[in-house]
């Protein structure tokens, strides 16, 4: 059975490009759009990695994490922040709040940041 990625970014674009790509690699992609919808999703979906941006409407993608680790229902599943903040202050807040990677979009090929999404559900 294919693994689970949810996607939690708002850009259209960005979203299908990234969905499908993962999607002709054999992951099983669902795509959340914005904070709420991320929160229904991990909850619902129980996906095997969470790859997110952190400029989101509604929620950003720190106040999802501080989320998900205030919730003991919500399994620690391995998060991936995908985003244009490369600021280190930035960079340290997302590792603190358990980013198991922090990927800046402007410096990541598509077929590097899925390279690294693959390396994480081994």
């Amino acid at each position: 059975m294919a693994q689970k990625v949810l996607l939690i970014e708002d850009d259209p674009f960005l979203g299908s490009l990234l969905g499908n790509r993962l999607k002709r690699d054999g992951l099983d992609v669902v795509i959340a759009k914005n904070g709420s919808e991320a929160m229904k999703s991990i909850k619902a979906e129980a996906p095997a990695l969470i790859l997110m941006d952190l400029i989101l409407p509604g929620k950003s993608g720190f106040e999802i994490m501080e989320e998900i680790k205030a919730d003991p229902q919500i399994p620690k599943i391995p998060v991936v922040i995908i985003s244009n903040l490369g600021q280190e202050a930035d960079i340290a807040r997302g590792r603190e709040l358990g980013a198991v990677e922090y990927i800046v979009k402007a410096r990541t090929s598509i077929d590097e940041l899925v390279s690294k999404i693959k390396s994480y559900l081994k």
